[in-house]
């Protein structure tokens, strides 16, 4: 029963000890994995192989990639180095796709005019970002970094005020800058408890934000669905071919 549970089970990487797997987690919950969540920030720490977990996401957090005084933001560079090695499905969000890019050899900055993305703001696909982005939707984001394109990368969409907003990496390694996960209690916490960013340049009030949300989170949720379902057809192979080493080492 274990080795089925350790098959089944999807690492989820977060930053702070307050930090919510959000719309994420409960979409990965409602698909029939497990959560191993870990925040190495605090001590937790990550596994030297990808042996227990078919998949793995690292999400957003107010630090940055290029801290590289933190041990912890250099083990999670070591470990999508193991990730992108075993070509074990990834998906990086804001910061997890910022460190994906820094792991890759690109530059992660902030805006040259110091702009900010936090609200919500047009997406656009690149001409091989179909079918996972069909069409234009406003997502929201959180961010004051973003990154140049890693060498290799393949762009799926683009913004803006930060070009480079979704890119595939390998077989089923993805960044994405802007946060699918956010639930309305989750736009409602961070405006409150950051609300002094929300006077930034490019940012949007507390109210425009949720405004945005009640007209475009739909939109949101119906990627979201979309690309996880795309996204877990990678771990579901992981999967099977774990049980199948298991019951083979019998």
């Amino acid at each position: 029963m274990n080795i089925v549970n350790k098959s089944n089970t999807i690492l989820l990487v977060m930053h702070q000890a307050t930090s919510d797997p959000g719309r994420v987690g409960e979409a990965l919950r409602t698909r029939g994995y497990n959560l191993d969540m870990r925040v190495p920030a605090i001590g937790d720490p990550l596994p030297d192989s990808m042996e227990d977990h078919v998949a793995a996401v690292i999400y957003g957090g107010p630090m940055s990639a290029n801290d590289d005084h933190e041990q912890y933001i250099r083990d999670e560079h070591k470990f999508v180095e193991l990730l992108l090695k075993s070509e074990t499905p990834y998906l990086g969000i804001c910061l997890g796709a910022q460190i994906m890019a820094r792991t890759l050899g690109a530059k992660v900055s902030e805006h040259p005019e110091g702009l900010k993305e936090i609200g919500y703001y047009l997406l656009s696909p690149t001409e091989q970002g179909s079918p996972l982005f069909e069409k234009p939707f406003n997502a929201y984001q959180w961010h004051r970094e973003g990154f140049d394109l890693p060498n290799g990368a393949t762009l799926l969409a683009t913004g803006e005020y930060f070009p480079n907003q979704a890119y595939k990496v390998g077989k089923n390694a993805y960044g994405i800058q802007f946060h699918p996960e956010v639930t309305e209690a989750m736009n409602k916490r961070w405006a409150t408890h950051a609300a002094h960013m929300l006077t930034e340049p490019g940012a949007q009030s507390a109210e425009k934000q949720f405004a945005g949300r009640r007209k475009y989170d739909p939109g949101v949720k119906a990627w979201l669905d979309l690309f996880l379902d795309h996204w877990l057809e990678g771990a579901s192979h992981q999967r099977s071919e774990k049980k199948l080493a298991a019951v083979s080492s019998l």
